[in-house]
């Protein structure tokens, strides 16, 4: 039902998002829809939350094994979207044009990836950029504002790549 969300919130528009079109795409009654996410607003937080959980888990599955082991799955994680095609999360513009107070923990949780991230870093301030060149990408491709090819995005991130070992080995 998520999944059915994202897509049409992605194809309709943020705002076009209903319970009516969200159970249809998803091949459920609206009852169905309505058992798990009894107004549009908990389906909203739930894809909220759900955007979260992806990157959470990435990081949880990394651990803290070694220097860098959370950087290179937050970089691993969105190259390997990208490679399945996994757009980022309309999610998110769904919730914000429905309540904007619904993205009040994404903030939060956000500067809670970070921290951990630059605290498993053998350079945290390379860590950083690193964090957000990633998110600069992917709000370009959410909101349609590409700068980049195709091609320089994959360039991009191989070098991100590249330079974390090679900052790791220096």
């Amino acid at each position: 039902m998520l999944a059915a969300a994202e897509t049409l919130a992605r194809r309709l528009g943020p705002g076009q998002l209903s319970l009516e079109a969200v159970a249809a795409e998803a091949g459920v009654s609206k009852g169905g829809l309505l058992y798990h996410f009894p107004t549009k607003e908990k389906l909203l937080e739930a894809l909220v939350a759900s955007h979260l959980d992806s990157y959470d888990a990435a990081l949880q599955a990394a651990g803290a094994e070694g220097p860098d082991q959370l950087l290179r799955a937050y970089l691993t994680q969105f190259r390997d979207d990208r490679c399945a095609g996994v757009p980022p999360s309309s999610g998110l513009l769904a919730a914000l044009a429905q309540n904007p107070q619904l993205l009040d923990r994404v903030g939060p949780c956000e500067r809670d990836f970070l921290q951990r991230i630059r605290g498993n870093s053998s350079d945290p301030d390379f860590a950083t950029a690193a964090f957000l060149v990633i998110h600069g990408l992917r709000a370009m491709t959410l909101l349609g504002t590409e700068v980049l090819t195709e091609p320089e995005v994959d360039e991009i991130q191989a070098w991100l790549l590249r330079e974390l070992q090679e900052r790791r080995r220096s």
